[in-house]
């Protein structure tokens, strides 16, 4: 965070979302073996889905908060519907 000072607002936001969404998703991805089961299909699809969500999405945002240019974060978009699919596996093929 002492890396963001005088840094304009908005893209402060971005890290913050970021690092937000990050944070709820790293602790889902960590409970995801005791919610689904260590070997089932739906624990190993939600757990890529989320890994890989937590990577494009949350390194999208640190990108664009720290180059201050939102061209980088164009696989933003990619690594939101990585959690969403992380999200409907556990809802849909947990059983």
């Amino acid at each position: 965070a002492h890396g963001l000072k005088g840094k304009v607002e908005a893209y402060i936001k971005v890290y913050e979302t970021g690092s937000r969404y990050q944070l709820v998703h790293s602790a889902i991805l960590a409970a995801t073996p005791a919610i689904c089961g260590n070997s089932s299909r739906a624990g190993k699809v939600a757990s890529a889905c989320f890994a890989t969500g937590i990577a494009l999405f949350s390194g999208s945002c640190y990108a664009v908060a720290l180059s201050e240019d939102r061209s980088v974060g164009k696989l933003a978009p990619v690594g939101g519907f990585a959690l969403i699919g992380g999200w409907l596996s556990l809802a849909i093929l947990r059983r």
